[in-house]
């Protein structure tokens, strides 16, 4: 990768970047889904209806209490990160995903710093998150930050049906040095 072609992450602009948005949720969702199919014979979502769900509430992911941070490559947004609020001290990582086209760029690390930049501005003192366990190389990205693996939580947007293919991660904001 030249210097030229570096990642550059910024902030979602309402409403440019919707339809961009909209897509990457959706391919995440649809990738996830056939994954969790293909692995355990389960089909967490309905993709489609998901993205919708989450347009209408795109709020939850804005300022003051959330944000989404968008990663453009070579001109393109090709990842995203949402944080949004648990409660006023615990804020919660959301539908990370780079194009799978474009992985091991650095995109993935740098939307995590920009949502924990996020989330300490917003004064979160601690930021979770659920993954689905066959998504090792994210759990490998969220344990470079510091996050530890913890019990499921019950803000867990997922059906509890679901939860025993999902890892649970919390990172302490309080004792981050990043």
């Amino acid at each position: 990768m030249d210097k030229d072609e570096r990642v550059e992450t910024r902030i979602l602009v309402v409403p440019d970047d919707i339809e961009a948005v909209k897509k990457l949720w959706f391919d995440y969702l649809v990738w996830g889904n056939d994954k969790m199919q293909e692995l355990y014979g389960v089909h967490p979502h309905n993709p489609k209806e998901a993205v919708e769900q989450d347009i209408q509430q795109i709020s939850k992911f804005q300022p003051p209490y959330g944000q989404i941070i968008l990663a453009i490559y070579q001109g393109k947004i090709c990842g995203l990160g949402s944080l949004k609020s648990i409660s006023p001290e615990i804020g919660e990582i959301k539908r990370m995903f780079v194009d799978p086209t474009i992985r091991r760029i650095g995109a993935g690390r740098a939307i995590l710093e920009g949502l924990l930049v996020e989330a300490k501005n917003v004064g979160y003192k601690k930021v979770r998150l659920d993954s689905p366990k066959f998504m090792e190389a994210a759990h490998s990205l969220y344990r470079s930050f510091g996050f530890r693996d913890i019990e499921s939580y019950p803000e867990m947007e997922i059906p509890a049906e679901f939860k025993d293919y999902l890892l649970f991660m919390e990172l302490d904001l309080t004792n981050d040095n990043k």
